[in-house]
């Protein structure tokens, strides 16, 4: 009784949804924006914006191992588009660590290919 209970369990569906590689990016671009956007409010604590900031390098930092592989599958026109925008957040990052303003523009970058992701035109 008890192991077919378990097996039942170990075999039922999955309450989680499956996500697509597409998904998973968004996903992870939607939680770093949100923090960095939290770490932008007024009297938001140093602590807050530089753990925002690192997680928003790191993820910027695996995009662009990504993008300079050989096997990725991206149009090499917009791979070269979006290793630049890598380059530009890391830089941005630094100019993050002394002023809040500077984290509009991570924002506004991490959005727009939020945006892209989702399928969504990207207003110029």
């Amino acid at each position: 009784m008890i192991s077919t209970s378990l097996a039942q369990s170990a075999y039922a569906a999955s309450a989680a949804p499956v996500r697509s590689e597409r998904g998973t990016e968004y996903a992870a671009f939607q939680s770093i924006t949100a923090r960095l956007h939290k770490a932008m409010r007024a009297g938001a604590p140093m602590t807050e914006r530089a753990a925002a900031l690192h997680d928003n390098r790191r993820l910027w930092t695996i995009l662009a191992s990504d993008l300079a592989d050989e096997d990725n599958a991206l149009p090499k026109s917009l791979r070269a588009q979006l290793f630049y925008l890598a380059e530009f957040s890391l830089l941005q990052s630094r100019k993050a660590l002394d002023s809040a303003e500077a984290l509009q523009a991570l924002v506004d970058i991490n959005t727009s290919v939020m945006r892209g992701l989702s399928g969504q035109a990207v207003s110029t």
